[in-house]
């Protein structure tokens, strides 16, 4: 009697090469499809999130609506020797360029050592300043991106084009937010670190315009130096960090203390931020500031437990990317656009998985803030609503990514296992013995 494998080829061998290839074709059309739909979704996604970027640092009222005001408010006081954390003359410069009524002074939450960022837009007109601010943003954005295809090889395949087009990204751009800023400073030191210690280090100063969101990351960063003796890259922190306290002296010699004072009177700690820590607080008590940091304390515990394993070959291209995906998950404060930070380790993750499909959901993730973003125009804080759920789904995101062979591997061998219990008769159902 003929083998049933052999039965079913010779069966198959004797249809029509068009039913074979019918069902063939029929997936492959429907892949097409799926492409161009996904496609057509995240490019105009991106295509009109572009366009607001442009019409954001050139039209009217709305250079003034966004978050770039601050700065270049800041600025203005600056350059005319006042007090640049003073929330009369900041509210009135803001309104001035355009900040809606329903918002209250915006100050600067940077510590003063960056200051020296906002100064130059003291000397220039608004739109001037609006347009040289965002065209700097964007390089620094575009140069990041960059840097990290380079560190991967010069892959191919264009899925660099899913940090280009990440919508916290845009978001940060369209705003005019210095989260940018800590994202080059961030991808300098992964790319500087053991070739050029020094340099890394001076980029680290980038970072420290967003130091709350580095804890756990920066707690692991102490510790490694220390086990390495890298210390070069702290003399090149420490040496940024003093030139830059030096130049804010020298630009206002009193704003540490006007900071101070602004921290303990505005009552920017109270603002409602999306992020788990913030909500934490909210949930159990509103005015407990300390619970917004109880995550980033057990983000702390986790990051040692998950480095001292693996000291003798941390990695900070690979492992890193775990540690800063946690670090913003846990952080203190952590607004939608510092999400850019994510970009290192999504870029990663969109490299080492060999799921298509993987890949696809992150674009359309992506473009889905970006759909939020423009809800918010027609319902106010729709952004807020929407997009408290990213920080946690980029990281839940990235394991998949890195993790996809090992679980695809343990559910095949799952479900194997299973069709072999299956398929084994029972005791009742077996025939009796001498019974043909």
């Amino acid at each position: 009697m003929a083998d049933h494998s052999q039965i079913a080829t010779a069966e198959a061998s004797t249809l029509p090469a068009p039913a074979l290839q019918a069902p063939r074709k029929k997936s492959k059309a429907l892949r097409v499809a799926a492409n161009l739909v996904v496609a057509t979704i995240c490019g105009l996604a991106f295509g009109f999130t572009a366009q607001g970027f442009i019409i954001s640092m050139l039209a009217g009222q709305v250079v003034g609506s966004r978050d770039f005001v601050v700065y270049w408010a800041t600025g203005q006081q600056l350059a005319h020797h006042a007090n640049p954390y003073d929330g009369t003359a900041l509210l009135k410069l803001e309104r001035g360029a355009g900040l809606p009524d329903k918002y209250g002074a915006m100050y600067m939450r940077n510590p003063p050592s960056t200051l020296l960022l906002a100064y130059p837009l003291g000397f220039m007109p608004l739109r001037v300043a609006s347009v040289v601010w965002s065209l700097f943003l964007l390089l620094c954005f575009v140069g990041s991106v960059y840097i990290l295809w380079l560190m991967h090889g010069k892959r191919k395949g264009h899925r660099d084009w899913i940090a280009y087009s990440f919508a916290p990204a845009l978001v940060c751009l369209l705003n005019g937010q210095t989260s940018v800023f800590a994202l080059l400073g961030l991808v300098v030191f992964l790319r500087l670190h053991r070739s050029h210690p020094f340099l890394a280090g001076i980029s680290l100063w980038l970072c420290l315009l967003k130091p709350h969101l580095f804890l756990p990351f920066g707690l692991v960063m102490l510790v490694w130096i220390v086990l390495t003796k890298s210390y070069r890259i702290v003399l090149g922190a420490a040496l940024a960090l003093a030139g830059s306290v030096a130049i804010a002296y020298r630009i206002d010699p009193i704003a540490w203390s006007q900071y101070s004072q602004m921290v303990h009177t505005s009552g920017i700690q109270w603002d409602f931020i999306p992020c788990i820590s913030v909500l934490l607080r909210v949930w159990f008590s509103k005015g407990a500031i300390w619970l917004q940091y109880v995550p980033a304390c057990l983000g702390c515990v986790w990051a040692l437990y998950y480095f001292w394993p693996r000291r003798a070959k941390w990695n900070w291209s690979t492992h890193g990317s775990l540690l800063m995906l946690v670090s913003i998950v846990v952080a203190p404060y952590c607004w939608l656009f510092d999400q850019a930070l994510a970009i290192p380790a999504l870029l990663q993750g969109a490299y080492f998985t060999r799921s298509r499909n993987l890949v696809i959901v992150l674009a359309l993730l992506s473009a889905f803030v970006e759909v939020a973003l423009f809800c918010n125009i027609i319902k106010p804080s729709a952004v807020y609503l929407w997009t408290m759920w990213t920080a946690p789904t980029w990281l839940i995101w990235y394991l998949l990514a890195v993790h996809w062979e090992e679980l695809t591997a343990a559910w095949a061998a799952w479900r194997a296992k299973r069709n072999a219990r299956q398929a084994i008769p029972s005791e009742e159902s077996a025939p009796a013995p001498g019974i043909l």
